[in-house]
């Protein structure tokens, strides 16, 4: 099996992909996670989504073509030169919220609905308010993130923040967790009925 033999790239991935290029954006996200965000994505119709850190848009154009019409998906980061680019990408579609916001005071101050799928792709959401990232979502609902595996951007000392997280997240009694080193480390984690008692 040919794993790099991907097929069904979002409409608008080259010109992302040409976009990155262009302004020097050196962290999109990767083909494998992309495809698989469309994958889960589509495993759950009439769906609430929700992104953290849109970056350029180029996980984003994975995740919305894995969405039916009935699907809503919202996508936050705190560069607001990134955000206008997404916007320029999305912002017609009607089903996609692109929000320019700390991810931090957004997390907790959000009162919306639980989601069935979260992305997070930024430091909130992943290595800061994990807790309260984890309480929305759904039961059957999925928490993916990437880069669990050593990356060359990796700050001094960044091994520890990931050891942290990935023990935290397998103490959590209320996910079952799948840890892939496929892509640049992928940690799936859906959410099950029971108690969380940590």
């Amino acid at each position: 099996m040919n794993d790099l033999n991907i097929l069904d790239k979002p409409k608008l991935h080259a010109e992302i992909v040409a976009k990155c290029t262009e302004i020097g954006f050196t962290m999109p996200s990767d083909l494998y996670i992309g495809t698989l965000l469309k994958t889960l994505i589509t495993s759950k119709p009439n769906s609430n989504v929700l992104e953290l850190g849109t970056g350029i848009g180029l996980s984003l154009s994975w995740m919305i073509d894995g969405m039916d019409d009935k699907s809503k998906l919202i996508s936050i980061d705190n560069d607001s030169k990134l955000i206008e680019i997404a916007k320029n990408f999305f912002g017609q579609n009607k089903q996609v919220e692109i929000i320019c916001a700390d991810g931090t005071e957004w997390i907790k101050n959000y009162k919306g609905e639980k989601f069935d799928l979260i992305f997070a792709d930024a430091w909130p959401g992943k290595y800061s308010e994990i807790v309260e990232v984890l309480e929305l979502v759904k039961v059957g609902g999925f928490y993916i993130i990437d880069d669990m595996s050593t990356q060359p951007n990796w700050p001094d000392g960044h091994q520890e923040n990931v050891d942290t997280l990935i023990k935290y997240l397998e103490s959590r009694e209320d996910f079952n967790l799948t840890k892939i080193n496929w892509s640049t480390g992928i940690l799936i984690a859906t959410k099950n009925d029971k108690q969380n008692m940590v």
